[in-house]
């Protein structure tokens, strides 16, 4: 009697201040099994990667027991915040309480013998694309993600663009005012103070403070203001909350003008909750982008919504890293 043989997998790790998420993913980008842990609960790095071995092992074991269909794990794609893609390293985080520069993947080799490739979540987002969602078959594309900050993936010729020591691409991080609002990357004026879900929130306190029109945000607590909540105003009519994402779409559409001057891209991908309010950010940074972009490049950039919003990008991002990876280096048989 023969048995089948054991599907190939990789393990996709998204990494976030709060939490981990995880899962074991096949070739053609099915979550096969997935979980989560905890990130901030352990103080140690040591700690953190003995917790998630563990959690890992114990999916992965379930999963065989429950289909009764064998798994080969090949390889690891991990996405993290300030990971450097080069080195294996996530260095200086400011979201982690892992402090300093961490040799993260030569940390994961000692508890998981296959190829290991580490980079930060919004390049990690830019591959799942390439290969899962909206950007298959792109060359040139932007993937940026609006959350709690800004970030952003660069796709040029096929490849992501990492610079010479990893960190190339941080659009959140380039200036929109050198005397504006304070960064947590200890600067002033970055984009993702503006753009962003709290980049919004910061926009509608500016805009009540300025303005006495009427709104129904004006009783909310700053903690308690969402940008689901400002969106669902705006649909409302609420002046403030339109306002604020045409402040908001000004601000991007403008700053991806100059991103299309530097890379060309057929794409710009908006991923993330902010990307949620649908038209209320996309038409006016379309239309923004438009009108500062030189003539040479206009009306051939879309705008478009991720394909993966609806499904663990996180895990199917960094999932795609590793199959990507193993690809390039000739690691996959046919």
């Amino acid at each position: 009697m023969t048995h089948p043989q054991p599907i190939p997998v990789t393990l996709g790790i998204d990494i976030g201040g709060t939490n981990t998420a995880f899962g074991l993913v096949d070739r053609l980008g099915n979550i096969l099994t997935e979980s989560t842990l905890p990130t901030k609960v352990h103080p140690t790095c040591e700690e953190y990667l003995r917790s998630l071995n563990s959690k890992i092992r114990q999916i992965y074991n379930d999963h065989e027991k429950k289909s009764g269909q064998k798994m080969r794990l090949i390889g690891i794609g991990i996405g993290a915040p300030n990971a450097n893609y080069y080195r294996g390293t996530i260095e200086y985080a400011p979201n982690l309480t892992w402090p300093g520069v961490v040799p993260f993947v030569e940390m994961m080799k000692g508890y998981f013998d296959v190829p290991i490739v580490l980079t930060n979540d919004a390049n990690a987002a830019a591959v799942g694309e390439m290969v899962y969602g909206g950007a298959k078959g792109l060359k040139n594309f932007v993937v940026i993600t609006l959350g709690t900050g800004l970030g952003s993936g660069l796709v040029v010729n096929g490849e992501l663009v990492y610079g010479h020591d990893g960190f190339a691409g941080e659009l959140g991080h380039i200036t929109v005012n050198p005397d504006g609002r304070h960064c947590g990357c200890g600067r002033k004026g970055c984009l993702e103070t503006y753009v962003s879900a709290t980049g919004i929130k910061r926009t509608v306190y500016k805009l009540l403070a300025d303005f006495n029109e009427s709104s129904e945000l004006r009783n909310v607590p700053f903690n308690d203001l969402t940008a689901y909540m400002i969106s669902e105003a705006a649909r409302r009519g609420d002046r403030v909350a339109i306002e604020a994402f045409e402040y908001t779409g000004r601000i991007l559409g403008q700053k991806l003008a100059d991103t299309v001057a530097h890379t060309s891209p057929e794409a710009i991908f908006l991923f993330g909750g902010l990307a949620q309010a649908n038209e209320l950010i996309f038409y006016p940074t379309q239309r923004h982008m438009e009108a500062n972009l030189l003539n040479i490049y206009k009306n051939k950039v879309k705008i478009l919504p991720s394909e993966l919003m609806d499904k663990n990008a996180a895990v199917l991002g960094a999932s795609a890293l590793a199959w990507k990876e193993l690809e390039s280096e000739g690691l996959l048989l046919e």
